[in-house]
């Protein structure tokens, strides 16, 4: 652009309208330029940093023009006159360290002298005006040298941003100044408070982006393993080391040189992630969601391999970098802690905190610095490979952490760990003793993976290191969920979650094989990523491992049985009619013993709570604890009785005892409406409230009536519905749930001989206040009742109705639809899974009504993006669908719907 002649006066409005479009303009090509530029040598050079730094080198380029132009136009003298310029215009934060990823802030401080010219503030507000016009995110501050100082010294933030200060352009002799009165007048002496500062800061940053580095959808910048976590340490070792660059860490003792090479590659790699995001995005988006991890892992060129999806592998690769990145972080650590510039209740926010066991070490290659196990010699792994597992069983048995220079010296030694040390006796009783501890075994674990140990000892476990699942059901990657499982099975198996899991609570220390339980726990999910179905890949992989491990031949054979049947009981429990007796005795055919049932129990709850969290809920629990008490029931003899009719005799009985203010005609009349199906199912106390709310129901003279209890311990609530019986009942029910926003998890549906439709579902929770859980079912009730009595079209209801949940668009679930006949005796078994939606559960009751099947219970579960539901059927005759034309107009009828259309 051509520069302007400074004008005498101040430029009339309709000259400076037009200075200023044509500047805009000018600014906008380059900008869109340079972003270009970058992209391409992204694309091309697959460097992350080589972008940044070109897209920092752009924006300098850009911010240089802009000032000239603007001063060119403004009445005084031009810039590079003697007058020089007014202002001097520094570069800070990420902008200052010349890394910028498309979407970046543009970090600015605009340097002023002590005394400043009446026309830097006009250089000022149209040099911002135009970088506000190109729709730049521009951080900005006015200040003189003193006030920089001043400043730094009250506010960390501001002091970080000015220890990456890097001139631009104005006066460089007053940068310099400004520079040296920061090193001077604010770092000086004050390294310890900054680190305990930035420390501080990444522990609230990670609690709110995700305390674990392992998330499924990671925020690359600020969540833990993340660039920040890269620049808290550079910030930390610039502060404390005088450091410029990561090869200046080496020579300052921070870093070898393959850990300062290791630093680069994180931070290429993570800036390569970040500036992919944001050109595929076209936005500031720094977080890698499913449906932006497909698109990045697109632009990587990642393809399928080996049971892997290309996205799969693409977030291994990323969650391995986000591990290494926890490796600099410990290593930093330790080199402050050696400089004595750490106190340490910060570092154990790092490093995690065990509480102290008195008493000497077991062995003399070890020994405690500040709290903490570490080597006595350097040589103590290559003199004796097994103490690589010694210093962890070390740490466990003693509630000390390792010292970082332990983990680092573990880390450098992992070529140690080959057959020969998977093999010693030795090693392997020391590796139970870690996992089966009753102190913390989720901890030791963790910071053995995090070195590395843990694969490397255990090949097979290493395979799943950093892998994730590309679904909206699990939140972390396979290895991170192994290990939280079995902290959840060390909660349990301490005695801590009482309240929450009274049966596990109460049956797990009658388990016998209490290894063989913690070994199922930590192997369940191990053969993930492989081509055949993992619980059968995992069986394998159990009785080749158990005998190594140290485990007699029926142990092997548990841990074997329970890692094959480890989604069964969860399974059953949330997609069976839990009441039918052919779902009890086919799962006590697959159990045999109680104690398989007991450890089976206990896994399940390990294993769904480890999911993440909001998995597990109060209604998961109490469909697992009616399993379990049916099947152990069976199991133990008993199920003649659970089943006999004469039974409905004694509940008769019982419940006429508990109405005593009812005539003998009344309940006998009452009694004699149900079938007997519905008095085996219903447990008395339902039974009892039943009674009452249908009498009250029509002594009001009402047709239809509904009745709200919730359960917060079950977390579930429950709304009851009395209305005379139609086909399409249930799909009136669910359609009005859906327009309310109530979210059905299941539903037991009774019909009585004389036609009354008494139906129950079970919604799940949406307030922990009782007070607010029953304002929102008795609107999701009161929107039943309105759809029963045709007061609202239910079709336009559920059309209207604008959903909170987003299923990303990146995932795909084929539709299916079984129907099974050998699964009860009385009923045909629909199940369908396909991709969840709003008014999916409405439309599918809708079709099966329409089909002219009655719905005896129906069974919702949701796994993510995936819907499960199961629903019992009968044809208006109450007989199974076994014809095979019907069963194909079924599923017909059901697969569009599941594929995302109506039927």
């Amino acid at each position: 652009m051509p520069a302007m002649t400074a004008a005498t006066d101040a430029p009339p409005p309709a000259r400076e309208a037009d200075f200023r479009t044509r500047l805009i303009g000018t600014l906008r090509d380059r900008l869109e330029t340079g972003r270009a530029e970058a992209e391409a040598l992204l694309v091309k050079s697959g460097d992350g940093l080589a972008c940044a730094s070109a897209l920092s080198t752009a924006m300098d380029g850009l911010i240089v023009e802009a000032h000239r132009a603007v001063t060119a136009n403004l009445p005084g003298p031009s810039a590079g006159t003697d007058a020089g310029d007014p202002i001097t215009i520094v570069a800070t934060g990420g902008y200052g360290r010349g890394m910028m990823a498309p979407g970046s802030d543009v970090d600015l401080l605009l340097l002023m002298p002590d005394k400043a010219s009446p026309r830097a503030g006009a250089v000022i507000e149209q040099l911002l005006y135009a970088l506000w016009d190109l729709k730049l995110k521009v951080g900005h501050a006015t200040r003189t040298v003193d006030e920089c100082v001043r400043e730094a010294r009250s506010d960390m933030t501001i002091r970080t941003a000015l220890l990456e200060a890097r001139f631009i352009l104005g006066d460089r002799a007053l940068f310099d100044r400004m520079q040296a009165r920061f090193a001077k007048d604010v770092v000086r002496g004050s390294a310890a408070q900054f680190v305990e500062a930035k420390l501080r800061e990444r522990e609230t940053r990670v609690n709110r982006a995700g305390h674990s580095r392992y998330l499924v959808e990671p925020n690359v910048k600020d969540g833990k393993g993340g660039l920040r976590d890269l620049n808290t340490l550079f910030w930390i070792a610039k502060y404390v080391y005088r450091v410029s660059t990561p090869e200046e860490c080496v020579a300052a003792g921070l870093f070898t040189a393959d850990e300062a090479e290791l630093f680069r590659r994180c931070e290429e790699f993570l800036w390569r992630v970040r500036c992919h995001l944001h050109f595929a995005t076209g936005r500031a988006e720094e977080r890698l969601s499913f449906d932006n991890q497909r698109l990045v892992a697109q632009r990587f060129g990642y393809k399928a391999r080996t049971g892997l999806s290309g996205v799969e592998r693409f977030m291994k690769a990323y969650f391995s970098i986000a591990k290494q990145v926890g490796d600099l972080t410990a290593i930093v650590c330790a080199g402050l802690e050696a400089r004595h510039a750490k106190k340490r209740p910060v570092l154990d926010r790092v490093f995690g905190r065990l509480r102290r066991r008195r008493g000497g070490l077991e062995s003399p290659d070890f020994r405690i610095d500040n709290d903490r196990i570490t080597v006595a010699a350097q040589d103590a792994f290559q003199r004796d490979p097994v103490n690589l597992l010694r210093v962890f069983w070390l740490a466990d048995q003693h509630n000390l952490p390792l010292h970082p220079d332990a983990s680092r010296l573990v880390t450098r030694s992992l070529g140690l760990v080959g057959p020969r040390v998977r093999s010693d006796p030795e090693a392997n009783k020391l590796f139970m003793d870690i996992l089966t501890s009753r102190n913390a075994p989720e901890v030791v674990l963790r910071r053995m993976n995090e070195t590395g140990l843990l694969g490397r000892f255990v090949p097979d476990f290493g395979r799943v290191v950093s892998m994730m699942q590309f679904n909206m059901y699990h939140h972390y990657t396979v290895d991170e969920h192994l290990i939280r499982a079995i902290g959840v099975l060390a909660e349990i198996d301490g005695r801590r979650v009482e309240n929450e899991h009274p049966l596990a609570n109460r049956i797990v220390h009658m388990i016998r094989r209490r290894r063989a339980l913690y070994l199922a726990v930590f192997l369940h999910d191990i053969a993930k990523g492989r081509l055949e179905d993992h619980s059968i890949a995992g069986e394998e992989i159990a009785r080749k491992l158990g005998p190594r491990l140290g485990l007699d031949a029926t142990e092997v054979e548990t841990v074997a049985w329970l890692v094959k049947h480890h989604l069964l009981m969860s399974m059953i429990a949330q997609s069976r009619d839990l009441s039918d007796p052919k779902t009890i005795s086919a799962f006590a055919e697959v159990v045999q013993t109680t104690e398989r049932l007991k450890m089976l129990l206990v896994l399940t709850i390990a294993d769904i709570k480890a999911v993440g969290p909001g998995v597990w809920t109060g209604w998961k629990g109490e469909l697992l604890r009616t399993l379990y008490n049916e099947t152990e029931n069976v199991l133990t003899g008993g199920e003649s009785d659970r089943f006999h009719p004469a039974r409905i005799s004694v509940i008769h009985a019982n419940l006429r005892a508990a109405l005593p203010e009812w005539s003998d005609d009344s309940f006998a009349a009452y009694s004699a409406r149900f079938y007997p199906s519905y008095w085996l199912k219903t447990v008395p106390e339902r039974q009892i409230a039943h009674a009452r709310f249908i009498r009250e129901m029509e002594e009001a003279g009402r047709t239809v009536a509904t009745k709200v209890e919730t359960d917060a311990f079950r977390g579930v609530t429950e709304i009851t519905i009395a209305s005379p019986d139609h086909p399409r009942l249930l799909a009136i029910i669910t359609g009005a749930c859906a327009a309310a926003g109530g979210n059905i998890v299941d539903a037991q549906i009774f019909t009585s001989a004389d036609g009354l439709a008494l139906d129950t579902i079970f919604l799940s929770r949406a307030f922990e206040a009782d007070d607010d859980e029953v304002r929102r079912a008795m609107r999701v009730a009161t929107a039943i009742e309105r759809a029963l009595r045709s007061e609202v079209r239910i079709a336009d209801l559920v059309a209207g109705r604008k959903s909170s949940k987003k299923v990303p668009k990146a995932f795909v679930v084929p539709a299916e639809v079984l129907i099974d006949n050998d699964l009860s005796s009385r009923h045909t078994v629909i199940e369908v899974s396909g991709l969840d939606r709003p008014g999916l559960l409405y439309e599918l009751t809708t079709a099966l009504g329409q089909m002219n099947l009655n719905i005896a219970s129906a069974h919702v579960a949701t796994f993510g993006e995936r819907a499960a539901d199961v629903f019992y059927v009968t044809d208006l005759l109450g007989t199974k669908i076994t014809q095979p034309a019907r069963q194909s107009a079924i599923r017909r009828g059901l697969k569009p719907i599941l594929d995302g259309g109506k039927a």
